[in-house]
């Protein structure tokens, strides 16, 4: 993909996507490009699918607690889809395969993509869920839903399942413990493990706040 129409996309993915919710804004659209085109460097994988999934793959959200939440993949693949079909230098046929990599990028839904761009895009975007920015995106999105830090008679889920809508430090167990284990490559997996370090870390640090230490 050249640069002018790489910075057109970037152009109408900035115009497009709504800031209400800084977990998913047009700087996390950034930071998955960023991610999807450093494992593609070294995995392989078409760009010209690979770019605009990423930078669309946000393009429709709600929040966790919202019931159409599940819907926002889909609802995404369909307006990038009438983006691009409306771009004369995009090629129309890699709009399928756009289309079907945002839909088979979510997460919370436990799917298991197929194509190979989509296999990209979603270890890239479920980097944002492992480091420093994931423990940034889950507590600005308790600030949204009103969600409790912790369950203070047992913050750790060390005797209960967690429960990941009421308490936040319940997602570093449900979610963001668990993404090195389910990447496909091997460069998002090599990089999550590194992550995954800065998040047991915070939960120890946290550990000994709390007995005031």
């Amino acid at each position: 993909m050249n640069d002018k129409l790489k910075n057109r996309l970037i152009s109408i993915a900035k115009e497009k996507i709504v800031n209400d919710d800084i977990s998913h804004d047009f700087e996390h659209a950034l930071r998955v490009l960023a991610n999807a085109e450093r494992i593609c460097n070294e995995e392989g994988g078409d760009l010209d699918v690979i770019i605009p999934s990423a930078l669309f793959h946000d393009i429709i959200v709600y929040p966790k607690n919202h019931p159409k939440s599940k819907d926002a993949s889909d609802e995404s693949a369909e307006l990038a889809k009438e983006i691009l079909e409306n771009i004369k230098e995009y090629p129309k046929e890699r709009v399928g395969k756009v289309y079907t990599a945002i839909k088979q990028c979510s997460f919370s839904k436990g799917i298991i993509p197929e194509l190979k761009e989509a296999k990209i895009l979603q270890d890239a975007d479920k980097l944002e869920s492992t480091g420093v920015i994931s423990i940034m995106r889950t507590f600005s999105s308790s600030g949204q839903m009103l969600r409790p830090y912790y369950n203070s008679d047992d913050p750790f889920c060390e005797n209960r399942e967690p429960e990941d809508l009421k308490y936040s430090v319940d997602v570093f167990y449900s979610r963001l413990l668990r993404v090195k284990d389910r990447m496909h490559t091997k460069k998002a997996k090599k990089i999550a493990e590194r992550r995954e370090r800065v998040l047991l870390k915070f939960l120890d640090e946290l550990k000994l706040e709390l007995q005031g230490k």
